[in-house]
């Protein structure tokens, strides 16, 4: 019983000792909280300097985060994508992390282009975008609830920009950015921050060579303005920087002030501060702390440890602190959430759309996440990190001067106190000192006054053809005891008003220059070749000097025309009446008078006498009715109402045409005196005249080509001279017309209008336009202050100075208007032909209807026989009288009271003769009675013959 109980003591403690083995072991699981694994994505360019610095400073800050917080039970897990420094790549790989990792979170992308379409991805799928980098204004514009910028916006420095512009007293500024989201989101808010301070812009292409960046600047080089704000990324923005060194222009007077996001990568991949001497820069301060220096000599060596073949001089820069604090505020923010729907809901499944953004899936994990990722605050390494609407709070701005290889701080920037002074903690507002102690460019200390007479642009060489005659264009003299050249005329007066112009200053020093034989050709080689800077003159524009220089916009009329003498042609032409009406338009007339006068007839032969007769007489009276209508003489009275209708339309065309007419032939008895000798090309070389053409210029080769010969060539070299060689004409050795620019000729007409003319014809020509290298700056910036002056009225100023054109506008006539001989022709009159012609056709088509319907009968009387039979019936009705009219009613009541003859009376009209008053009454009641009967039976066996087509009316009568 013993053993029994012994065995019994023994099992129990040995499931005891095993209980409370399992209970140890329950305490210990219980112990360790479970962790979730919540996955975020990564986009960068990782093969880049930039990306490994910032992805090195990612992966230190969960290290330290979840080394500080062991008990956390989240965990980040890292999926990193290249974007491979492409906008499509970027949105590719945050695609993949969406669709595919299903993450909840992107860290990324570096820049803001590439950020734009990633934002939109993002606001579709409720997936939180939290970049350190992307510093955009215009990414803001997006209005993506799912967009955290764990960085500054370039907007919030440009109050510390326009601080430093304005504690200098700088009146103007040009902004120098690159051509996408990055330049030119600032700009609006760099205008707005200026407001006092004109800001011109200069833009540089991403893509831009070193080629076009040195044309910009030299561009800029020639501007009065030399205080230039530079933004843009910054491996781009210290190439412009190293050009504008190589070409003077980080030297003395020159300020050159770059923006925070340059300021912060200065010594980025090695450079040297050396080449950026005197530079101010704008820069988001960074509290110097005992934990940011531990951190920086960790970040070094764990950084050489992942590149070790990368260079040893690389430093950590803001934008990698940046990236450790947004790791940790995601980080804590997760750790504060629900994670347990930690889930995509495809709900764009149910639709057709089958595309990889179609079938993208929803985060339900999303709102929750970035609830908690707003509300987190903390003290990280580059400073306080508190969101307001999603993004990071500007606060203190350093203003830093380079100085050796020294970045010097020289003054700082808060929004509540504005510029200070480092030193004395002053405002400059209340300071004499601006900032501290700053070396510009040049190692000057002297505070730039901002602007200046441009260096290389302060005397720019002009070339200035010297010239035989036509000095009111261009005359270039100089002064043999200093040797000074001087220039004036109409186009140095039109070159220095577009030199004021410009938005810098240009001083020009001419030169004279003899060209061989007065061949222009040879001062745009000057130009080409490099020894003259510009050319200035009555230069014309033609397509093979282009090819050589830049033209600016003509600043004269363009064309080639012919000069030609005037003669007096008073009384010499007998048939000038003819003049007014062109051919054309006589016939028209003629012919319309004819049809107008057969309408008449047609109307007016039934019912009116005056258009009845032998056929002669009828002709006679209807040309003669239509003519006369020309001055209103017509006596003929008008019966029909159609006719009426179309002789009132007519009479009002007549009377137009016959106004239009008196005038035009007053202007050619009045007016016109002169004409031209010679008004074609074909007629000067059908008779072998000889012409003229300035001496030098191209239009000898545009005569040859018209047909001239040489022997009918001559040259002239000014206004004298055409003068002399037109009054003798081609029998005294002379010309009979010149050939020259318009400008040219008008140039001679304000000497000797009364005795020459420009007629056609006139070939089309460019004009006379400056000359300057090919690509020179100036070029365009010339020709739009020559537009502003041909708009103006300094133009008219300048014309009325060397060409009188005020004074000859009183004196002698316009050639234009003198020589206005123009015909008038059918053109200017067919409309009041189309109205007469349609009332006309209306008319008549009126009258057809009328008459046929009256006469249906015999159409539709089949007893006549044939068609022929039955129109010949209905021209017989029509050539007798219409006894139906009230014409002839009229004149039968007039005849009842004519006196007795002893004529039978007619069978035609019903007569009504008064008896003598010796008759009875009885009797006279019988002879009335009788002779009506009588003239009764008349008139129907009459209408009986007509049916039959025996005889007409009258014929009846007279048998």
């Amino acid at each position: 019983m013993m053993k029994t109980t012994k065995k019994t003591r023994n099992t129990f403690l040995s499931h005891f000792v095993l209980f409370l083995s399992c209970f140890v072991l329950m305490e210990v699981g219980l112990g360790q909280s479970p962790t979730s694994e919540i996955k975020v994505g990564v986009v960068l360019d990782l093969k880049t300097t930039f990306s490994k610095i910032c992805l090195t400073s990612i992966n230190m800050s969960l290290s330290d985060f979840y080394g500080d917080h062991p008990n956390y039970r989240t965990r980040l897990s890292l999926h990193a994508r290249d974007s491979m420094e492409d906008v499509v790549q970027a949105s590719a790989a945050a695609l993949d992390l969406i669709k595919n990792e299903q993450v909840s979170a992107i860290i990324g992308p570096r820049s803001s282009m590439q950020a734009e379409f990633m934002i939109r991805m993002a606001n579709k799928s409720q997936v939180p975008i939290i970049t350190f980098s992307a510093t955009s204004p215009l990414l803001t514009s997006i209005k993506s609830p799912y967009f955290v910028r764990a960085t500054l916006d370039d907007s919030c420095q440009v109050e510390a920009i326009a601080a430093v512009v304005n504690s200098f007293g700088w009146r103007s500024v040009v902004a120098i950015y690159v051509d996408n989201e990055l330049g030119k989101g600032i700009m609006h808010s760099l205008s707005d921050a200026l407001q006092d301070v004109e800001v011109h812009r200069s833009v540089i292409s991403t893509e831009a060579s070193d080629d076009q960046i040195l044309k910009e600047l030299y561009k800029l080089k020639t501007r009065q303005t030399r205080v230039f704000v530079i933004h843009m990324a910054s491996r781009l923005g210290f190439r412009v920087l190293q050009k504008a060194r190589k070409i003077g222009m980080l030297e003395k007077e020159y300020v050159w002030l770059l923006s925070n996001g340059m300021t912060n990568m200065m010594t980025h991949d090695g450079r040297s501060l050396e080449t950026m001497q005197g530079v101010l820069g704008v820069r988001n301060h960074v509290r110097k702390s005992k934990e940011l220096e531990d951190f920086r000599l960790r970040w070094k060596r764990k950084y050489q440890k992942d590149n070790p073949s990368t260079r040893d001089d690389v430093e950590l820069n803001v934008f990698a602190l940046w990236a450790y604090d947004s790791i940790t505020a995601l980080a804590t923010a997760v750790e504060k959430t629900n994670t347990n729907n930690m889930r995509y809901d495809n709900f764009s499944a149910l639709s057709n759309n089958t595309t990889d953004l179609g079938t993208l899936g929803v985060s339900l994990y999303g709102p929750s996440l970035l609830e908690a990722l707003s509300r987190v605050e903390f003290k990280g390494l580059a400073g306080e990190f508190s969101l307001v609407n999603r993004q990071l709070v500007a606060s203190t701005f350093d203003i830093i001067n380079v100085v050796g290889n020294e970045e010097r701080i020289i003054g700082t920037w808060t929004p509540r106190d504005g510029l200070m002074n480092t030193n004395s903690k002053k405002t400059t507002l209340f300071s004499n000192e601006r900032l501290g102690p700053v070396v510009w460019p040049g190692s000057s200390y002297g505070v730039p006054k901002g602007w200046e007479v441009p260096t290389d642009g302060k005397k720019i060489k002009v070339g200035v053809p010297v010239k035989q005659g036509f000095f009111n264009f261009v005359e270039v003299t100089t002064n043999p005891i200093t040797n000074v050249t001087t220039a004036k005329g109409y186009a140095i007066d039109i070159f220095e008003a577009a030199l004021k112009k410009l938005p810098y200053s240009v001083i020009p020093r001419y030169y004279r220059i003899e060209s061989p034989e007065d061949n222009y050709n040879y001062l745009v080689h000057q130009v080409y070749d490099g020894t003259l800077d510009a050319v200035v003159g009555d230069i014309t524009i033609t397509a093979n000097r282009s090819m050589y220089v830049d033209f600016t916009l003509p600043y004269t009329e363009s064309g080639v025309s012919m000069l030609v003498p005037l003669r007096d042609n008073e009384n010499k032409n007998t048939w000038v009446f003819l003049k007014p009406w062109s051919l054309d338009l006589w016939i028209t007339t003629g012919c319309f008078f004819v049809l107008i006068g057969f309408i008449v007839w047609l109307f007016e032969h039934r019912v009116n006498s005056d258009f009845r007769g032998p056929p002669h007489h009828q002709i006679g009276t209807s040309f003669w009715f239509s003519f006369s209508t020309m001055v209103f003489a017509h006596r003929e009275k008008v019966v029909s109402n159609l006719a009426r209708f179309v002789v009132i339309v007519w009479c009002f065309v007549v009377l137009v045409l016959t106004q239009s007419y008196t005038a035009n032939l007053t202007s050619f008895l009045t007016v016109q005196r002169l004409e031209p000798r010679a008004t074609s090309v074909e007629d000067l070389i059908r008779n072998g005249e000889s012409v003229g053409f300035q001496h030098g210029a191209f239009v000898k080769d545009t005569l040859k080509g018209l047909g001239f010969k040489e022997s009918q060539l001559k040259s002239f070299g000014s206004a004298e001279k055409c003068d002399e060689l037109l009054s003798n004409g081609t029998s005294k050795g002379g010309i009979a017309a010149a050939f020259d620019e318009v400008a040219y000729l008008k140039a001679i007409l304000s000497k000797y209008c009364s005795k020459y003319a420009i007629v056609e014809p006139s070939f089309k020509t460019a004009g006379f336009g400056f000359a300057f290298p090919k690509n020179s700056p100036m070029t365009g910036d010339v020709s739009r202050a020559i537009l502003n002056l041909t708009q103006g009225e300094e133009m008219a100023g300048i014309e009325n100075k060397w060409f009188n054109r005020l004074s000859l506008a009183s004196e002698c006539p316009d050639p234009k208007t003198a020589l206005s001989s123009n015909r008038l022709s059918l053109s200017s009159f067919w409309g009041l032909f189309l109205i007469a012609g349609i009332a006309s056709f209306l008319a008549f088509l009126i009258f057809v209807g009328h008459f046929l319907y009256e006469h249906r009968h015999t159409l539709c009387d089949n007893t006549e026989g044939s068609l022929w039979r039955k129109l010949t019936s209905l021209l017989r009705t029509f050539d007798a009288k219409d006894t139906k009219s009230h014409t002839f009613k009229n004149s039968a009541v007039h005849n009842v009271s004519s006196p007795v003859t002893q004529c039978t009376p007619s069978p035609s009209t019903l007569q009504m003769r008064p008896w003598p008053r010796s008759m009875s009454l009885n009797r006279e009641f019988e002879l009335r009675r009788a002779s009506f009967f009588m003239s009764e039976e008349r008139l129907t066996t009459q209408a009986e013959h007509n049916k039959h087509g025996e005889s007409d009316i009258e014929s009846g009568s007279e048998r």
